[in-house]
């Protein structure tokens, strides 16, 4: 089949098709005498199997691995674990920064006044600049200049 239909088959446009190949994450596909590609239903397996990776925020190189593994009938089960678990970790320090920012967010917000005056301190803060060291630290992150680390801003309220 085309990629066209390959895409519809899968739910994986056709750009991140050509995407895939290009990176080595799919073999290439064979080719028709005209040039087009054309894929087997074994593609489209695979094809909707990195669909459902990346759906669950997988990266490439976790896609690639995860497709190799499931490629390979002698796997161990436990490879398949570890990676879905790192992962899991991955998902829930992302969550625990994205709970952070918003709770800073907020905070921020509820100090605005909101009214017709220019002083806002939303954007004081943005327009504050850290050193791009200091967040390579492993100091707690603070806030524009409420100065309140996001695992405090509960205390301070």
């Amino acid at each position: 089949m085309n990629i066209g239909k390959a895409a519809g088959a899968s739910g994986v446009t056709a750009k991140m098709i050509r995407y895939y190949e290009s990176i080595g994450l799919i073999p290439a596909a064979s080719r028709t005498q005209a040039g087009y590609r054309d894929y087997s239903m074994s593609d489209v397996q695979t094809l909707s199997f990195i669909r459902r990776a990346r759906d669950l925020g997988f990266s490439v190189a976790q896609m690639g691995g995860l497709v190799t593994l499931w490629q390979d009938r002698s796997r161990a089960s436990a490879d398949v674990k570890r990676i879905a678990l790192e992962h899991v970790e991955e998902l829930e320090r992302k969550a625990h920064e994205l709970q952070e920012m918003s709770q800073a967010l907020k905070h921020l917000a509820e100090n605005c006044q909101g009214d017709a005056r220019p002083d806002c301190p939303i954007l004081s803060s943005l327009a504050k600049s850290e050193k791009p060291e200091s967040r390579r630290e492993s100091k707690p992150k603070r806030f524009g200049t409420i100065g309140i680390s996001p695992n405090r801003m509960h205390e301070q309220g």
